[in-house]
């Protein structure tokens, strides 16, 4: 009879062959490649069921290249097996889920708890993880002391009857080697790679991302974004390393070794002795390295992490690089990441040699003496030439495994550390948050009222020192003042970046402290100086103010924005054009007017009652100024406006222009009342108006009499 999988490997070598003679010289390339593999693996003496199907089978979708058909193993018996074993898989990576529902928590601080608190829908598997683990080790062991049962019966029987004596336990021994094991280990094996190594490092990332997420302003101007996003890869993998190595490997080797233990007292007591004496050197030593391993580790992850987000920050921010001319300097900067770290290195690789040469000399010890030990007894008859086999084998074994041992034990404590590590920073308390009874904003009018309100920055002075203001629905007002003077700031607490130290700030007569941020948020619509974009198409970052838009509103926002033109025009690497071209990282594809239109055409999209304008035309030409200002003149209609703007030309018509200095408001009234003050405005006012920023004033006077 012919092997079904040898006819899967003629036929798919043939189909290789066919292949290569027939395609384009890239895909012939990775048919080879695919080719070596499978000679590769085939010499390897590969079982797993999925890579023979994915080596021998070639069930391949390429429509482009095979003329629109697809190439799957057409053998009568593939695609039974590929649906049985595809379905496998997938049940098993159904036993976990990913992406847990409801709202993340923060995490405990202390590391067990961190690790119990991320494990939540995994303990299940894990535990059964745990048992077979236990279940394996044991089988294992039994069968070296059957081992030495077998050789003192073959030097104890006759070649003739010896297969009549022992019939039934060599079936029972066969069928445990042959079966038993094989489907216990490859239950183990999907248990382990379909339902815990990809879902529950993916599920740490998924709830630390959502947690993060909820973080206030402040908490990502204090780090760098690249230091965030390792720290989030890493402790995920950490966590499942130190969780999955604490259950398997230490419940494998616990059960391991007891029984080792007991094997050899069974054959006599003495030959127990030296393993309990190589057991207590094994463990002194991992008790003098690893703690020193663990600190090495949490120094290593947190250097690691400064590496990546110095490297991050240099790529980020590469025009700012380019244009002073500071390449050099920023090697330099990222090379003192990198020689931190990689001290780092240097000091864990002379932990572990020094932890490898105390541990093999420790294991040639125990090889030699429990070899020694056996050949004495075996001489004084105390002792059976099986179990010299057993001991001798078990050592040999133990000289393998402790090396094994070794590295876990290691990696373990250097995934402890990383884990240490980042609970600091994924850990760390949300400073601005909902109440449990918080209810979404509803705004009918759009009255704005800061009432005694009180914020500063840290340690330093106030920036907002017992400000009142009531902002009347409807009313449009301008916030002047020099830099500092705390105008960004009165923004930050109303959109609620963060919260106020004391006073209250009211939409409606409702305290924004007790409404949902999400709702909040979704009330104001704020065009900013620094307009950032998300790496994503233009469609995508337009649609970020109402993903629900119609194409229709879309083409009218961008239109009224004076955006529609030159997106039309705009492509990408990928062959992307127009809507669906990518704007790189922050949008630095385009230029700064560029960014501030497609800005204006997502607040256009929202159309949100309540609207902020921090320097929205700064970075326009007055031509394409001019042009968006009547847009922006017909979304403030019917809306409530807060306009900050340094060039106060720009807000010059306001309903009201507010002049904040050191956090308190000063001046107040319209640009005629506060010229005729001859207060702040109206010094900032003749700096503009005499040569420091240039103004038209001829264009003013028109826009106030307007």
């Amino acid at each position: 009879m012919v092997n079904h999988s040898q006819i899967c490997w003629r036929y798919g070598r043939h189909r290789l062959d066919s292949l290569r003679n027939n395609t384009p010289s890239g895909l012939a390339r990775t048919t080879e490649t695919k080719r070596r593999g499978v000679v590769a693996s085939t010499r390897k003496g590969i079982t797993s069921s999925h890579q023979w199907i994915t080596l021998y089978c070639f069930r391949f979708n390429r429509k482009s290249h095979f003329g629109g058909r697809s190439h799957a193993c057409s053998l009568p018996h593939c695609r039974p097996i590929t649906a049985r074993i595809l379905f496998m898989f997938k049940l098993f990576e159904g036993f976990t889920d990913p992406f847990p529902k409801g709202e993340p928590q923060r995490p405990p601080n202390t590391l067990w708890a961190f690790c119990r608190h991320y494990t939540h829908g995994f303990e299940k598997p894990l535990i059964v993880m745990a048992l077979l683990s236990t279940a394996i080790a044991i089988i294992e062991v039994s069968l070296f002391g059957f081992m030495g049962q077998l050789v003192d019966w073959l030097s104890t029987s006759s070649p003739d009857t010896f297969l009549v004596e022992n019939q039934s336990t060599l079936i029972g021994l066969g069928l445990l080697v042959l079966v038993g094991m094989p489907l216990l280990i490859a239950f183990y094996s999907l248990l382990i790679h379909q339902s815990l190594l990809g879902n529950y490092p993916m599920s740490i990332r998924w709830l630390a991302h959502r947690y993060l997420l909820k973080q206030s302003v402040s908490f990502y101007q204090d780090e760098f974004a690249g230091r965030i996003s390792t720290k989030v890869m890493q402790t995920a993998l950490a966590v499942r390393e130190t969780v999955m190595k604490s259950l398997d490997v230490f419940v494998y080797v616990m059960v391991y070794f007891t029984a080792i233990v007991v094997i050899l007292a069974q054959a006599d007591w003495r030959l127990m002795i030296p393993m309990l004496i190589w057991l207590a050197i094994y463990v002194t030593v991992q008790m003098y390295y690893v703690p020193k391993l663990k600190k090495v580790a949490s120094e290593q992850a947190d250097a690691r992490s400064l590496m990546s987000g110095r490297i991050v920050d240099s790529y980020t921010n590469i025009m700012t690089v380019k244009l002073f001319s500071h390449s050099q300097r920023e090697t330099q900067y990222a090379e003192e990441g990198m020689q931190d770290f990689l001290g780092t290195v240097h000091r864990q690789m002379r932990l572990v040699t020094g932890f490898n040469i105390w541990v093999e000399m420790a294991n040639y010890l125990l090889v030699f003496t429990i070899a020694a030990l056996s050949i004495y007894l075996w001489t004084t008859s105390a002792i059976s030439v099986g179990a010299i086999a057993v001991a001798v084998s078990l050592s040999l074994c133990i000289n393998g495994m402790s090396k094994w041992i070794m590295w876990e034990v290691s990696a373990l404590f250097e995934n402890i550390g990383t884990v240490v590590d980042g609970m600091t920073m994924l850990g760390k308390p949300i400073t601005v948050t909902d109440k449990p009874d918080a209810k979404p904003l509803v705004v009918k009018h759009g009255g704005i009222t800061f009432d005694d309100v009180s914020f500063h920055y840290g340690e330093n002075k106030s920036v907002i020192n017992h400000l009142n203001l009531n902002i009347k629905p409807g009313e449009k007002v301008g916030l002047v003042g020099r830099s500092g003077a705390g105008k960004s700031t009165l923004v930050n607490l109303l959109l609620r970046f963060h919260d106020v130290e004391s006073g209250r700030i009211l939409i409606d007569g409702q305290p924004i402290s007790e409404v949902t941020q999400e709702s909040l948020r979704s009330k104001i619509g704020m065009v900013t100086q620094d307009t950032s974009l998300l790496h994503r198409s233009i469609r995508d970052n337009i649609l970020y103010g109402n993903p629900n838009a119609t194409e229709e509103q879309l083409l009218k926002a961008t239109a009224q924005a004076h955006a529609h033109e030159f997106i039309l025009g705009l492509t990408d690497p990928h062959g992307n054009s127009g809507y669906d071209a990518q704007v790189g990282e922050r949008g630095v594809k385009l230029s700064g007017g560029q960014r501030q239109r497609i800005a204006i055409s997502r607040v256009l999209l929202k159309d949100a009652p309540l609207l902020v304008l921090d320097e929205a035309t700064s970075a326009l030409d007055s031509e394409v100024e001019a042009a968006i200002q009547e847009s922006l003149n017909e979304l403030m209609q019917g809306k409530t406006v807060i306009a900050i703007a340094h060039r106060l030309s720009t807000i010059a018509a306001m309903d009201r222009l507010i002049v904040l200095d050191k956090g308190q408001i000063v001046e107040q009234g319209s640009h005629q009342e506060l010229i005729a003050q001859n207060g702040i405005y109206a010094h900032l006012w003749a700096h503009q108006t005499g040569g420091f920023i240039g103004c038209d004033e001829d264009e003013v006077e028109e826009a106030i009499l307007a």
